[in-house]
Order: structure tokens, then C-alpha cells, then sequence
């Protein structure tokens, strides 16, 4: 193959932007950095200023990948470090990033998919957003998972609390609410925990609380416990390490509907749509202000 020259992004420098990415879409890293510095400013919207998990792939998604929520030495003058308490109650550095320059020197190591917690670095104790995480088990219709999420939508709104709603990029879908800081995670925890399990009890051939695998097939899982501290959940616009290189995509409530699957947005459709939109699908979700009811 004959050498690329090297790519330079905001004064980030991709050696080998020649190495593949996606083999099966024929995307190379140089498509990935160039991906990102396109859509930073949205995805910076959401993770900025947040603890990162990363999923990490150095030779692209045919490669090893793994996961890293700690940083390391050579990340980058705008790779920031937070100290935070641990379960076992020592302190470890966390990662995050705050403008485009981190991002891309966390592209330029491999890192593919970011993963955001639901409080800021500087408030780690204080969440400011609920997550449901809606996995369809074998079998589910792309139907009823959008019925799913359009139901949960209605019971946050019930308790005073409007929602978003993003396309996962995988299998499933997810519905956000934002909300005041204030209550701690325990309270947030508990909250997605009624709603969930209220939900699996009327319906209970469709729905189910409980990560139990044995239980999921033809139902739909409604994850609750990504709202934990040092959970995470997939940032809009971020990408998947996954075949066909998925997007996670933010909609605006009336454009689930005309969805077809979580992955419904690989890379080169996610960039048209990122061209043409005058304002993002999630905007005005930073000054939404909504309390967590008791």
C-alpha cells in the first residue's frame, strides 16, 4: 500500500491515518478522525466535562479492543485527569475531555466509542440525567421497542419530566431525562427502578426488569441500572465498534417512529445528517430545568 501521508487535526497528528478501521466498510482511521472533528461540537455537548469509559480498538475493530476509564501517560495536554473515591474508598484518576483537541487525542490513540456518566466530573455524587436502556431480547419486533420507549416517555411525563431519545447504535434505544442536580444516585436509582418494574408488571409478556439473559427472549429489558455512579451510557453522536461502523443518534420524538433499527445511522449517513441539521435533535437539554419527583 502506498504510504499516506500523515493527518493533522487541530494540531493533532495522525501518523498512519492509512490503517484500517472498519474492514467490512472499508473505512480507515484517517475516516474516523475526520468523522469526529466533524461532529465534535454535538458530541461535546453531551460528554464534555463528564468522566469517560472509552472502548479502545489500536488496530481497529478486527483487533483487540478494551475498555478504559483511566488515564494514562501520553494521552495528551487536553486529556484531563479528576481524582474520584472508589467503592473500596481510595481515590483512582478518572479521564475526560472538554473540547475537540481532547477528543481527537483520544482518537488518535483508538479510542472508537465514548462512554459518558450521568453526573459531571466536578459533581460526581450529583446525577443530572436518568437512562433507560431498552434491550430487545430474540425475537422482538423494531416495533415494539419503539412502542417501549414511546410508553416510557409518557410515564416520565406523567411525573413532570420531559425525555430524548437516542438510537444506540446497537440493538436498542434509549430514553434520557434530564434533571435539576439534587437528589444523589440512590434516590435516581430508585426512581428508574419503579418505573421499570411498574412497567414489567403490567405487561409481562413484553417487558422485563431484570438482567436475568433467560428471561429476555421475545421481551424487551428495560435497563435501570445504568443510573449507578460510574455507570455510563453511549454519547450521541459517538461511534460503535461494530461492523457497518453505527452511529448513536439523538431524534427528535417524532422521527423514532421512521427508524428501522438501533444502527440505523452508519458513519457516512451520520455525517449528512450532522450537514443539514439547523439545530441538534437534543438541543435545549442543558437548560432543561425538571426536579427528580421524591
Amino acid at each position: 500500500m502506498q504510504k499516506v501521508p500523515p493527518l493533522l487535526l487541530e494540531g493533532v497528528r495522525f501518523d498512519k491515518p492509512e490503517r484500517l478501521a472498519y474492514p467490512d466498510a472499508g473505512l480507515r482511521l484517517g475516516d474516523v478522525a475526520r468523522y469526529y472533528h466533524a461532529v465534535a461540537p454535538r458530541l461535546l455537548m453531551e460528554a464534555a466535562g463528564r468522566p469517560l469509559s472509552l472502548l479502545r480498538c489500536p488496530d481497529g475493530i478486527a483487533g483487540e479492543c478494551f475498555f478504559q476509564r483511566h488515564p494514562g501517560a501520553g494521552m495528551g495536554d487536553r486529556v484531563h485527569r479528576v481524582p474520584l473515591r472508589e467503592k473500596d474508598g481510595d481515590l483512582a484518576d478518572y479521564l475526560y475531555i472538554d473540547d475537540v483537541r481532547g477528543l481527537l487525542q483520544l482518537v488518535r490513540l483508538g479510542a472508537y466509542e465514548f462512554h459518558a456518566w450521568g453526573s459531571p466530573a466536578a459533581t460526581p455524587d450529583r446525577p443530572d440525567r436518568l437512562v433507560f436502556d431498552l434491550d430487545p431480547g430474540a425475537g422482538v419486533p423494531w416495533t415494539e421497542l419503539v412502542a417501549c420507549a414511546r410508553l416510557i416517555r409518557d410515564r416520565l411525563q406523567a411525573h413532570g419530566l420531559r425525555s430524548f431519545v437516542r438510537l444506540s447504535g446497537g440493538k436498542g434505544v434509549h430514553v434520557v431525562a434530564p434533571f435539576a442536580p439534587g437528589p444523589d444516585w440512590m434516590q435516581a436509582k430508585a426512581f428508574c427502578e419503579r418505573i421499570a418494574r411498574g412497567l414489567a408488571r403490567e405487561q409481562l409478556q413484553r417487558y422485563v426488569a431484570s438482567a436475568g439473559k433467560r428471561l429476555r427472549t421475545g421481551r424487551i429489558f428495560i435497563d435501570w441500572l445504568r443510573n449507578t455512579r460510574s455507570a455510563t451510557s453511549i454519547a450521541n453522536w459517538s461511534l460503535r465498534a461494530r461492523p457497518g461502523a453505527p452511529v448513536a443518534m439523538p431524534l427528535r420524538w417524532d422521527e423514532l417512529g421512521a427508524s428501522r433499527s438501533g444502527g440505523d445511522y452508519p458513519m457516512a449517513r451520520a455525517l449528512r445528517r450532522a450537514s443539514r441539521l439547523r439545530s441538534d435533535p437534543w438541543d435545549g437539554i442543558a437548560t432543561l430545568r425538571q426536579s427528580l419527583p421524591a
